[in-house]
């Protein structure tokens, strides 16, 4: 039954992908006033390529604003954005006298509160992105006219085949994001390529209801605007707006940054995506069982191979056509190595990812 189960869902979602509208960006006249949004904390190494790609972008100057939200760095990030002020960057800097548990949050409403564009756009500070990435955004907005736009996420430059690994499993996630919009039910979606309306943002109470979580900026922003405002999120297939970053370089950030990512679910406003989630979890869970009742009885062992044979091609069927579209097929070989692990590393991280408090940026969060 969890088999029949897991084997639904995947197809779900290959069927979301197909459905996900090809969009050719023609847009020259635009007209949208845009506030790109960063919320950066130590972040001095890689920031200053961020501002330059974000500087570098096609799309009129005197549309765009950029707005970058200091989060109490204790480097010397503040005076690098500085440093591109004559070319419009403006720095904001947080001075909360109490602590918080989502400063992330708290910067975002406060770039917004400021903002004079109409749509935000929001990325993070160790992204990097081609010079038609905004304008590829605001052609799908003025065009398509969502209130909110999720759009692709991928990791570049590993190092490693443990990066190069991850990089597939994160297109799994943000395959799956982009299904479940292609499917009509917007449920996940990634905070460093996401854009929505400012009036938007304010029409579902912004980060109220979420704002004691650490995580959650972007889906359970999304999730609601998708109870307000069904039908009215869109997923941008276009390669020229891919943001790129960095995969984790050892396994103690990755669970770090997994556990702070699953963290999020005790909030969906959607419960038949936690439900379809736990249904994935008991799924692997079965697989892990099966495999270690193979070794006291065979039908077991046949039981847990017949699974892992139907896990491996449904998903090679669904991660392909989006590796294709990132122009990583030649990742699809790992998927033969990255499926025993992520059945490993799904179950730990959906026992310990509400269970308990976790590093970020350096500080203890939950």
């Amino acid at each position: 039954m969890l088999t029949g189960c897991y084997l639904f869902l995947v197809s779900y979602f290959i069927k979301g992908w197909a459905n996900l509208k090809r969009f050719n960006n023609s847009a020259v006249n635009f007209s949208t006033k845009v506030t790109v949004m960063i919320a950066a904390r130590n972040e001095a190494e890689r920031i200053h390529l961020t501002i330059e790609d974000i500087l570098a972008q096609d799309y009129p100057k005197h549309l765009t604003e950029i707005i970058i939200v200091d989060d109490h760095s204790t480097d010397n990030t503040a005076d690098i954005i500085c440093s591109y002020a004559s070319k419009g960057v403006k720095l904001l800097q947080l001075n909360e006298a109490e602590p918080l548990n989502s400063y992330k949050k708290k910067a975002i409403a406060k770039a917004i509160s400021l903002s004079t564009g109409d749509l935000m756009v929001a990325t993070d500070a160790d992204c990097r992105m081609g010079p038609k990435w905004l304008s590829s955004i605001v052609g799908y907005y003025e065009t398509e006219h969502p209130l909110m736009i999720s759009a692709p996420v991928t990791y570049f430059e590993e190092r490693s085949l443990f990066e190069r690994m991850q990089t597939l499993e994160f297109s799994y996630l943000i395959g799956i994001g982009a299904s479940f919009i292609g499917n009509k039910r917007a449920s996940t979606c990634n905070g460093a390529n996401l854009a929505y309306r400012k009036d938007t943002f304010y029409e579902v109470g912004g980060f109220s209801g979420i704002d004691d979580l650490a995580s959650g900026d972007d889906e359970l922003l999304l999730q609601k605007v998708a109870e307000r405002f069904p039908h009215q999120i869109g997923f941008l297939r276009l390669r020229e707006a891919v943001v790129y970053t960095h995969a984790k370089h050892n396994l103690k950030e990755f669970l770090q940054q997994r556990r702070r990512w699953a963290s999020k679910s005790t909030k969906y406003k959607d419960k038949k995506i936690v439900l379809l989630a736990v249904c994935i979890w008991s799924f692997n869970v079965s697989l892990l069982v099966n495999a270690g009742l193979g070794f006291f009885n065979s039908y077991f062992f046949y039981l847990f191979l017949l699974q892992f044979l139907l896990k491996y091609m449904v998903e090679f069927v669904f991660l392909l056509p989006i590796t294709l579209f990132f122009k990583r097929q030649g990742l699809m070989s790992l998927l033969l190595l990255l499926s025993p692990v992520h059945i490993l590393y799904f179950v730990y991280v959906g026992l310990i990812g509400n269970t308990k408090k976790y590093m970020w940026k350096g500080r203890v969060v939950k």
